[in-house]
Order: structure tokens, then sequence, then C-alpha cells
């Protein structure tokens, strides 16, 4: 089997040839993406002389699914139709964009910052704890799901607005868009254990009652699609700590969700630690959020961060330590 960087040579070679006819005058371009998290291969075709691209298919995506079969020839035909597919629904996708309608559509994202250093030079943000808060544009919403694009600073200045004017629209338009929720542990299951048919009372005693000083609150949205972002809503964390009539400890579990719970369940070392090990173990890198813990003040009515691990990064290495380890290896 090929490794990654053979293959993007071969794929740079072959693609084209499993393409119709009518592309096969166009230029093969491959460029790295700043994605959350994580930097991958981008693949477009163009023409010459002409400015406009073909959406974008990731090459890192491609031999994922070589790396499955080890069939070459199939994962290439397969990633053809995934482009030709891409390109025949872009003009739909592209009438249906009015830049004027972007300004009730700009919502929030929340990105570790020390992950995302390449991206945020060339994004809007603000910084938030350990985290930077960025900017998308939600394109489009139906029945299949929810399209949206990041804003970078040329998408920025085409809507002809300032970092601060988006962040004014966000506020509105995020809670609208993706209305934050907060539920128990216990209501989460009790869902999971309805969809799958199983009769109320037989999950009520299957899953007991916590005290609710005990349990864990799930802080995400309705959709559940970077619901993270909610734990910015002061008003949902201050009626949660009420209701405990306690601070919280508030674990971030991925971008799509944090964990609330009261700081009688731990300490946030610990906690943090907890973190830590599952995002390595269980949560895949694009979707990693922070390592740390954030304190939320029922009193002061404040957030902050309750620890600072020196594992600042989301893929392993932390600070210098695997740079300078590789270094001396290379040195020996």
């Amino acid at each position: 089997m090929m490794n990654y960087e053979i293959f993007k040579e071969v794929l740079a070679e072959k693609f084209l040839d499993y393409m119709p006819a009518e592309y096969q005058n166009m230029k093969l371009e491959i460029h790295p993406v700043d994605k959350v998290n994580v930097t991958l291969d981008g693949l477009n075709l163009i023409t010459e002389g002409d400015t406009r691209v073909t959406p974008t298919i990731y090459i890192n995506d491609i031999y994922a699914q070589y790396q499955k079969n080890n069939d070459l020839q199939e994962v290439l035909q397969t990633a053809a139709n995934r482009m030709e597919k891409a390109i025949k629904e872009a003009p739909d996708i592209v009438t249906g964009i009015e830049m004027d309608s972007a300004k009730n559509n700009i919502v929030f994202q929340l990105v570790n910052t020390e992950q995302n250093k390449d991206m945020l030079q060339n994004v809007p943000n603000r910084a938030f704890q350990d985290l930077s808060i960025i900017y998308r544009w939600v394109v489009k919403t139906d029945a299949e799901g929810i399209q949206s694009t990041v804003i970078h600073d040329s998408l920025a200045e085409r809507l002809g607005l300032s970092e601060e004017q988006m962040f004014q629209l966000a506020v509105d338009n995020t809670r609208r868009l993706f209305p934050p929720s907060i539920k128990s542990m216990n209501d989460v299951i009790r869902e999971m254990f309805a969809k799958d048919g199983m009769p109320a009372e037989v999950a009520d005693m299957m899953i007991g009652e916590m005290p609710p000083e005990q349990t864990m609150w799930i802080i995400s949205n309705e959709r559940g699609i970077n619901g993270a972002i909610s734990m910015l809503y002061e008003d949902k964390l201050h009626g949660l700590a009420e209701e405990l009539e306690t601070d919280l400890y508030i674990m971030p579990s991925s971008l799509h969700e944090v964990i609330a719970v009261s700081v009688s369940m731990g300490d946030p070392n610990e906690l943090a630690q907890m973190v830590a090990e599952i995002n390595m173990d269980q949560v895949a890198l694009d979707e990693r959020l922070s390592n740390q813990v954030y304190h939320y003040d029922k009193d002061l009515r404040k957030l902050s961060l309750a620890t600072d691990t020196p594992n600042k990064r989301l893929d392993g290495i932390v600070g210098d330590t695997k740079l300078i380890y590789d270094s001396k290896e290379k040195s020996r």
C-alpha cells in the first residue's frame, strides 16, 4: 500500500483520467487548506484563463478510503464522481447565495487558539479564554443538513463587515438559528433509549435518578452542531448554577457540546486530565475544542479558566516537547 505522499503524487498524475471528457482540458491544482484544528490537502480543477474554480475535495479523505479497500482504481473513480457531482450542484448553491442575506446568517464558532494559529491569521476573530471566536456564514439549511463556510478576511471584505459588526450580528443570529440547550445526562440517555423503542418506564428503571448537583449537564444547541458556542450565553450558565445552587466546572467534550458539573464533583486538574485523555482516545482531531476546564462563578456571573495545563494543543504535542525530541533523534 502506498504511503500518503506517494498516493498524492499518483492522484495528481491520474485523477483527470477518471473525469468525463469535458473536463480533460482542465488543470488540477493541489493546495493546503486550513480547517479547524487541521490543515488538509485540497484538490480543485481550474480552466486556464478562467478565474472560476471547481468545488474543493480533500485528498486526505480520498486516501482514507484507499486505506480501507486498497483499490486505487475504485478510489480514484469514486473521487472523480464526487468531483463531477459537486461541480454540477455548485451552480444551484451559488445561485441561492445572496450577499445581502449574509447579515442574517452569520454565526459564532469556537475553536482552539493554539491549534489554529495559522488559520486565525486569515480569519476575523476575537479571543475567549484559551479559545477564539470565529464566524461562519450559514449558506443553506434544508432537510439534508446545514451548509456553512468559515468567513475569511477576503469574504468579510466582500461583505463589507468588520469583526465588531459580525460579532454583533452573530450574537442574535446564533441564538436564533442554533437555540442553546441544556439537558441532564439522564435526559439525553432517555432520548437515546426512546429512539431505540424502549418504553419510558423501562428506561426510568434502568437509569434511575441522580440529585441535580451530582448530575452532568450537556450544554449544546438544538441542532447539535458547533454547540460548544452555547457556553457564551451567560444567562444559560447562570440559570443552571442557580438551579444547582453552586458554581460550575465546564468540560469541553467537543466542538459540538460541553459538559457542566457542580464544583463539588471533583478537582479541576483531575477533570482536565480526563478531558485530555478522552480527546486523544475518543474524539476526532477536527472536533476537539480544548484540554482545559473552565469555572463559572455564580455570584460574579463570570466564566474563566480553571486550569492551565501544558497541553494547549490538541494533537498530542505539548509545547515544544515533541519537536525537541524529534530534533534530538535526527541529530543522532
